[in-house]
């Protein structure tokens, strides 16, 4: 199993990133997958979550109006779209393999090594 993240970079504020994971070595299309970030200093915050199909998605309270998480089955790719950006989203943001049945928040057996986003000015 690999997940590998890109597309982080440094953004001023307001501004837009989009982020990319690639999965491999395993059937992508069949586990839900998600987003955690971690700012330097603090624990793993959960940002996004999406299903199997793409059609239910969920946000945490802070990102919820400005990300949008979508997936590519046919391209074994999930996507954080990062719109509206603010100083307080910088953080290396995972992207994580759910565990069946588990909890979006916190259930997951593999997670890529991080793209980190910076917000600043």
């Amino acid at each position: 199993v690999q997940l590998v993240e890109s597309g982080g970079g440094m953004v001023q504020p307001g501004g837009s990133l989009r982020l990319s994971c690639a999965a491999s070595g395993f059937t992508f299309s069949i586990y839900d997958m998600t987003w955690v970030r971690q700012a330097p200093g603090k624990g793993p915050e959960w940002v996004s979550a999406i299903n199997t199909g793409g059609g239910s998605t969920y946000y945490a309270d802070s990102v919820k109006g400005r990300f949008t998480i979508s997936r590519d089955n046919a391209k074994n790719t999930l996507y954080l779209q990062m719109n509206s950006l603010k100083p307080e989203d910088t953080a290396l943001y995972y992207c994580a393999r759910v565990i069946p049945g588990g909890s979006y928040f916190t259930n997951y057996d593999y997670w890529g090594q991080g793209t980190q986003v910076t917000v600043s000015s």
